[in-house]
């Protein structure tokens, strides 16, 4: 049972997710991208055909990645002829591009008109998609270019299950991984979120200990997602050792002071027993000193919890500085002297403006 809030507490803009309708094409039915076998087989039987038709549907949207009826061809021609203007829930090509070390991203052209950006990253044993759960972000992190960007609406169910399934279509392999790291806040749309994270899992079948849903952390969504019983790496985004800091790099941290984050994040330990991830992101001489490490420890001491270490990867819309390697391994000594678990990780697709904060939904800088 879904127990995630269908509204979010930010903003009327927020508030008001497109949902799961094709209204943005034109069209009155929703788009079949998304729903289970059983409601496929549901929709082939309300269009008087019989109920083995869903089972070719439900294959050929998510094991065949069919992009319009019209490319089902098991199904009879004139019906398919009568239907024109069914909506499957897939995407456009807007633009893509190819990093140097592989990492493709791309953007792509939703039923409304808007972009968003997803992004590929292949490696010897996996193929990682970095999804986006909004257009824009309402948050405006300091450091990151979604966020400057400002914020447009939530994506809706298809809308997100279709980025993992372009990657996958366009470099010829299964995807294996998913990060919900791109452009958004996940838990200001988290139902359709939840409900994406549960399709991906069923119907294109990725296993859900292999998907990571980063948040900078809304109050109460923590705790909502823990009810969902989802089987998912949380990853809070901290990137400050201390609230004045954090306010600094991230506007809606008035709202949600570092010490009830963490203490909403306690409880999701508890509730689901799994622990978190905190991302960092190291910004050269305002949160990189081992000062700071210090006292990151403190906070997470005795925390069922991993850090992971993100050298600033640079935007023109902001100053901050990557941090010298130097600096990095003294980060990383201070919080292993603390016996505090942590790795640090470097972004791909970096010069092709597909990292981690680089997101912004545009061709080039």
């Amino acid at each position: 049972m879904a127990v995630f809030p269908l509204t979010s507490p930010n903003s009327s803009a927020v508030d008001s997710a497109v949902g799961d309708k094709a209204s943005v094409s034109g069209d009155s039915s929703a788009p079949l991208l998304g729903k289970s076998l059983e409601e496929l087989t549901e929709w082939m039987q309300a269009q008087g055909q019989p109920s083995y038709r869903g089972k070719q549907l439900y294959q050929w949207l998510y094991q065949q990645g069919a992009r319009s009826l019209q490319d089902i061809t098991v199904f009879p021609k004139a019906w398919r002829q009568e239907r024109e203007n069914v909506h499957l829930g897939r995407s456009t090509l807007h633009h893509r591009v190819v990093a140097s070390d592989g990492t493709v991203k791309y953007l792509l052209r939703l039923a409304d008109g808007q972009i968003v950006e997803t992004v590929g990253i292949p490696s010897a044993k996996r193929l990682t998609v970095c999804v986006s759960s909004q257009v824009g972000c309402p948050m405006a992190c300091d450091f990151c270019a979604t966020g400057k960007g400002g914020f447009v609406r939530n994506l809706a169910v298809h809308e997100i299950v279709d980025q993992v399934l372009t990657v996958q279509q366009d470099f010829g392999q299964r995807v294996s991984h998913i990060v919900f790291m791109g452009m958004g806040e996940p838990l200001l749309n988290g139902s359709s979120v939840v409900a994406a994270i549960r399709c991906l899992n069923r119907d294109v079948g990725i296993g859900q200990r292999a998907m990571t849903l980063s948040t900078v952390g809304v109050p109460g969504r923590i705790r909502a997602l823990a009810a969902e019983q989802l089987q998912v790496t949380l990853a809070v985004s901290l990137h400050a050792s201390n609230q004045p800091q954090r306010l600094q790099l991230i506007p809606s941290a008035g709202a949600y002071p570092l010490e009830v984050l963490l203490d909403e994040c306690r409880e999701y330990v508890q509730l689901t027993g799994r622990r978190v991830t905190f991302e960092y992101i190291l910004l050269a001489g305002l949160n990189d000193r081992p000062t700071d490490a210090a006292e990151l420890a403190q906070h997470l001491r005795g925390f069922q919890s991993h850090v992971n270490l993100i050298p600033y990867n640079p935007i023109d819309e902001a100053d901050y500085q990557r941090p010298s390697e130097a600096s990095i391994r003294e980060f990383v000594a201070e919080l292993e002297s603390h016996r505090i678990a942590v790795t640090v990780r470097y972004s791909r697709g970096l010069e092709e403006n597909a990292a981690c904060g680089q997101l912004r939904a545009s061709k080039s800088r």
